[in-house]
């Protein structure tokens, strides 16, 4: 698992525009990467844990004819810009994006996302997007 978080302290030395937060993760539980109700349950939770203000309600749809890219996808408005997710049933593999111009704890997204998801393994990694410092 990588382990690239940015702390808040570096968020506001860089002068950053916001911050992304790719996960990636493998050997989901099968049957709630294929509930369109627990995705959106997992939207509206992981927006409360993080204190993210959504804008409307998560849009989640089953869409794909090629069985290998088949599944679910996610997309949560959030005050502050967007969590967008895929769900790829044929491996149980998901892979989850929290854009924002708010700084949020990183670490407990995707911790509460791996448990979520009931994940094996996973990779993450936290990006800055707009630093105009070093």
């Amino acid at each position: 698992m990588n382990n690239n978080t940015i702390s808040e302290s570096e968020y506001e030395r860089r002068g950053v525009w916001g911050m992304l937060t790719s996960i990636d993760l493998f050997g989901c539980d099968h049957e709630t990467i294929s509930s369109g109700e627990k995705i959106k349950q997992y939207a509206i939770e992981v927006c409360d844990l993080i204190d993210m203000k959504r804008f409307g309600e998560p849009v989640v749809a089953r869409f794909g004819e090629d069985p290998k890219v088949s599944g679910y996808s996610l997309a949560q408005l959030i005050e502050t810009s967007l969590i967008s997710g895929h769900f790829a049933e044929t491996d149980n593999s998901v892979f989850i994006d929290i854009f924002s111009c708010k700084f949020y704890d990183q670490q407990k997204a995707v911790d509460f996302t791996k448990n979520f998801f009931k994940a094996q393994n996973l990779v993450f990694n936290t990006t800055l997007r707009g630093a105009t410092k070093e």
